[in-house]
């Protein structure tokens, strides 16, 4: 039994990025933690006073409800304002993931790609980076990253930049279930072209499996591995 952790800046970015490889972690009888590092809705609006309280309760209810959906071992939620990642010292981001670190003591870690158009997920790699530094004692072996649809693909052309996949998890099983639980994420789902469409998710998930002869998967970029 492996302990799992996922360190996600937003309610959906979980499932997004990682939703049918952690429940094939599950069904190997693995113990998956998520973090949810920050409130995920208010930058889209002009009068935080009108919407804020509303819309950051309804996705922290949809994140409570995916969590017994997916059958997370337990769910971590903070509140870092949306967008604005970049307002807070990273030391305290740091701080923050080192805490839920020291808790759950993982064997793996899922974050967030480098290269991305939203400054949340870049910083939250950062973050977790620096809190996994490869020191002696340190429990996780292995960090991959993961894309997230409508941010990882709208970032930088540059090369050194981009998403360049080197592990895919074959989620023909599971597939099915990762958009069940985006379901509930109502306000973070849009219609087809969109990426964030149901329709879009399985299209991701079929090109994925199409690149390593599989039906469907999800695809990381390793950051390091210990052996």
């Amino acid at each position: 039994m492996k302990k799992i952790l996922v360190i996600a800046a937003h309610p959906d970015d979980e499932i997004l990025g990682c939703g049918g490889t952690l429940l094939n972690h599950i069904g190997n009888g693995d113990e998956v933690y998520v973090t949810i590092l920050g409130e995920g809705s208010t930058s889209r609006y002009k009068e935080l006073s009108i919407y804020k309280d509303e819309t950051v309760d309804k996705l922290r209810s949809s994140a409570k409800k995916v969590a017994d959906f997916m059958g997370w071992k337990k769910l971590f939620m903070f509140s870092l304002a949306d967008n604005r990642f970049d307002s807070v010292d990273l030391l305290d981001i740091i701080k923050i993931i080192e805490g839920v670190k020291d808790e759950v003591k993982p064997d793996l870690v899922y974050t967030h790609h480098f290269g991305d158009l939203n400054i949340d997920h870049r910083i939250t790699h950062d973050a977790v980076l620096s809190a996994f530094r490869p020191l002696k004692g340190e429990s996780c072996r292995r960090i991959l990253t993961f894309e997230i649809p409508s941010s990882t693909e709208w970032g930088t052309a540059a090369t050194h930049m981009s998403f360049i996949p080197t592990v895919y998890v074959d989620i023909s099983k599971t597939v099915k279930k990762k958009c069940d639980a985006m379901a509930f994420y109502e306000s973070e789902l849009f219609p087809f072209p969109h990426p964030r469409s149901q329709r879009a998710l399985m299209t991701i998930a079929e090109r994925w499996g199409i690149n390593v002869g599989m039906e469907y998967a999800e695809a990381f970029a390793l950051v390091r591995e210990l052996l």
